[in-house]
């Protein structure tokens, strides 16, 4: 059904692999859409109580796919990418679920988004953790600022965000980002542990409340996701933008001037 990712069901338990290994799950516009289509479908499933969302491969998910941004045989269309972008954060954000995010090697700029969306973080101790859209002259997306700031709130974010900091799983618990942090090689396990621990709770009344909890911020996410995508197409035209792909592709420090 999916050619990017793959959903596996096990009665009240479901699993979401990103599955672009070779690629460090870097996430292109069928990616994207695979998972928008993916977290659409779980809206409607009454049957599942708990989705584990994990990478293949060496990494849970480098990103948007910077390659794919500069192919000159198959750009991505920004506009029509944002589309499904805003599309899985929100059905993500509305699950009715509880959502885990197991991080090893990377996450970072999208990839980092959608693990915020989440409402359990379990991490690798040595992965990495990062949204670093600023290195591209790009805003975050994915609903990164709205993530952020139900987990940290407004002014760390903001910091986060112009930084662009890389953070392994101590520091990130430490900001709040992180809520388990695990040895290498054990986040599966780890996952699997709480998730067992959830089905064998009263865990309607969790998801009661979660229920709760979301869906007066709907509204608000869904405004944040506009703001995101109407900057996002914005911020493709600019010369920061242009030259930080280029200093990417090229592997130099980029120069930016502000414009």
């Amino acid at each position: 059904m999916y050619s990017t990712i793959e959903l596996k069901t096990e009665g009240r338990l479901a699993r979401l692999t990103l599955n672009r290994p070779t690629a460090m799950n870097a996430m292109d516009d069928v990616m994207m859409n695979e998972l928008a289509d993916a977290f659409e479908a779980l809206k409607s499933d009454n049957d599942v109580q708990v989705l584990i969302i994990q990478g293949e491969g060496r990494a849970f998910s480098a990103g948007g796919d910077i390659k794919k941004m500069v192919d000159p045989d198959s750009p991505m269309d920004i506009g029509k990418v944002m589309v499904d972008v805003s599309r899985l954060a929100k059905a993500l954000y509305e699950l009715p679920q509880i959502t885990i995010a197991t991080i090893h090697g990377a996450a970072a700029g999208l990839g980092f988004s959608m693990a915020l969306g989440c409402d359990v973080i379990v991490a690798e101790e040595n992965s990495k953790l990062a949204m670093n859209f600023i290195g591209i002259g790009l805003v975050p997306d994915g609903a990164g600022h709205f993530f952020l700031k139900e987990r940290i709130g407004i002014p760390q974010a903001k910091q986060l965000i112009w930084s662009g900091e890389v953070m392994n799983a101590e520091a990130a618990k430490d900001k709040g980002l992180v809520d388990q942090v695990v040895p290498d090689g054990a986040v599966g396990q780890a996952a699997e542990a709480l998730a067992q621990k959830f089905l064998s709770a009263p865990i309607a009344a969790m998801l009661a409340s979660k229920k709760i909890l979301h869906e007066q911020k709907i509204a608000e996410l869904e405004n944040v996701l506009r703001m995101e995508s109407e900057m996002q197409v914005a911020m493709r035209q600019t010369e920061d933008h242009l030259e930080g792909i280029k200093a990417f592709v090229e592997k130099r420090k980029p120069e930016f001037k502000g414009k």
